[in-house]
C-alpha cells in the first residue's frame, strides 16, 4: 500500500524532465521516459527507463534499467544502471523521487571511475569531444523517435507519413501518367491507322497501272 501511494503521488507530481508510467496489474514495476538534459550530448532526447521494486522494497533499493539505447559509462550494454544510491548509498527514506533525480543527474554528471560501458568511461577521460560525439549520434539514433525533446506516451509500430498540398489535387495527378500513357496509346493507334490506309491507297494504285498496262 506505501509503494502504491509513493508511486501515485510520484505519477501525479512527477520531477521536471521526468514522465510517470504506472503499471496498474504490477506496481512493483515502473517504466519512465527521462528528457535530455541541455548542455549535455543527451540533449533533445527521450529516455525511456524501468526500474523494478523487488520483494523487499523499501528496505532493498530499486534496480534501474534503461530502455533506450544510450552510451554512457555508468550504463551497461544491457541497460543496467550503475550509481550508488542504487546500491551501498541506498536508505529506505531516500524514496523513488530521489532515485529518478540521482539517475538524471547522472546525464549531466557521468562518473567514470565505476563505469559499466568502459569504452564510454575511458572517452570521458581521455578525449572528451569523442565521446560527447558519440554519446549525441546514439542520443539522434535512439532517442529522438517523434519530437524532439519532448515527453510523450511511447508509440509502436510505424506512423503514417504526413504529406502536403490539396489530397483531391494529389488524386488529379496520380491519374496524370495514366492518361498521358492513354494519349499515347490513342496517338499511336491513329497513327497506325493513317499508315495502314496510306499503304492500300498505294498498292491499289500499282495493281490499277499493272492492269493498264496489260490493255496496251
Amino acid at each position: 500500500i506505501l509503494v502504491y501511494k509513493e508511486v501515485s503521488a510520484l505519477a501525479a507530481d512527477p520531477p521536471e524532465g521526468i514522465k510517470i508510467y504506472p503499471s496498474e496489474e504490477d506496481i512493483t514495476e515502473l517504466h519512465t521516459a527521462i528528457e535530455g538534459p541541455e548542455g549535455t550530448p543527451y540533449a533533445g532526447g527521450v529516455f525511456r527507463m524501468r526500474l523494478v521494486l523487488g520483494k523487499d522494497f523499501p528496505a532493498a533499493p530499486p534496480r534501474g534499467y534503461f530502455l533506450t539505447k544510450i552510451f554512457h559509462p555508468n550504463v551497461g550494454h544491457k541497460g543496467e544502471i550503475c550509481v550508488n544510491v542504487l546500491r551501498r548509498d541506498w536508505k529506505a527514506e531516500l524514496g523513488l523521487r530521489h532515485v529518478l533525480l540521482t539517475i538524471k543527474c547522472l546525464l549531466i554528471h557521468p562518473n567514470p571511475e565505476s563505469a559499466l560501458n568502459e569504452e564510454a568511461g575511458r572517452l570521458l577521460l581521455e578525449d572528451y569531444k569523442e565521446y560527447a560525439s558519440r554519446a549525441h549520434l546514439l542520443t539522434e539514433i535512439h532517442a529522438m523517435g517523434g519530437t524532439s525533446g519532448a515527453l510523450q506516451e511511447p508509440a509502436d509500430g510505424p506512423q503514417p507519413k504526413k504529406h502536403a498540398g490539396d489530397p483531391n489535387k494529389r488524386v488529379a495527378g496520380a491519374g496524370l501518367p495514366t492518361n498521358g500513357v492513354a494519349t499515347n496509346n490513342l496517338s499511336n493507334s491513329s497513327s497506325s491507322g493513317t499508315s495502314s490506309s496510306n499503304t492500300n491507297i498505294v498498292a491499289k494504285k500499282k495493281t490499277d497501272k499493272k492492269r493498264a498496262l496489260r490493255r496496251l
